[in-house]
């Protein structure tokens, strides 16, 4: 059995675990994050993330993300200003109704990349200006990544790795400053140095709740 033929056997028992995971209290989220070299200082990013409350049909949340970034230094540093859109269905507390709220986002964010021996390095400095409905509220974010390569050196075709990572918000008014954390660790499979995806688990800590979310992950950095 090859190192595909592992990762897609692994992605079918992911799969089944998570479809049993409907009758419980965990969600799922399936992610698209594409980053596109316009030249050697510009570079475009796109993302689209559709989160459930169980495995797939019960929307939870639909997000739209893109942003223009400029390259400090080649491949490490850069810099983006951008926009987002967010539609959410809650439930009202103690029904099965669902609320529909909409929310347009701008951000700007730093984000830094560095490598010890195996091991790749991300962080990510973020700030948002959150358009909800009529209210109107700012917001922080860190976010620090690790990715390990398993059976290879690099990151490279038919690298598989683990992935884990921790983001912390925090809001600039009180008084719940702290708004949320989220911790997660998985798997990836390359299968190519701009193609990757990821399975894994992550767990959303809030002020009064929790909830853990599997999540399917695409990585696309193709040129145009």
């Amino acid at each position: 059995m090859n190192k595909l033929q592992s990762f897609c056997l692994l992605l079918v028992l992911f799969l089944a675990t998570n479809v049993n995971a409907q009758k419980t209290d965990t969600g799922n989220w399936f992610l698209y994050f594409g980053n596109q070299k316009i030249n050697n200082r510009w570079n475009w990013h796109n993302e689209v993330q559709y989160r459930n409350y169980n495995f797939a049909g019960d929307l939870e949340q639909l997000l739209l993300r893109t942003g223009i970034g400029y390259n400090l230094s080649e491949n490490n540093n850069n810099l983006l200003l951008g926009y987002a859109y967010i539609h959410s269905e809650p439930y009202s507390a103690g029904t099965d109704e669902k609320l529909n709220t909409n929310e347009h986002r701008i951000f700007q964010q730093f984000l830094t990349k560095q490598q010890f021996g195996r091991v790749n390095v991300q962080h990510r400095y973020r700030f948002e200006q959150r358009f909800i409905e009529d209210d109107f509220k700012m917001r922080l974010r860190y976010f620090l990544s690790l990715n390990v390569p398993i059976n290879k050196k690099e990151m490279e075709k038919n690298t598989i790795y683990a992935s884990a990572y921790n983001e912390i918000f925090i809001n600039t008014e009180g008084p719940a400053y702290f708004d949320r954390d989220r911790i997660y660790g998985g798997l990836g499979y390359c299968f190519s140095k701009s193609l990757k995806m990821e399975l894994g688990v992550m767990s959303q800590i809030q002020q009064n709740s929790s909830r853990t979310q599997f999540q399917i992950m695409f990585f696309n950095s193709l040129p145009f």
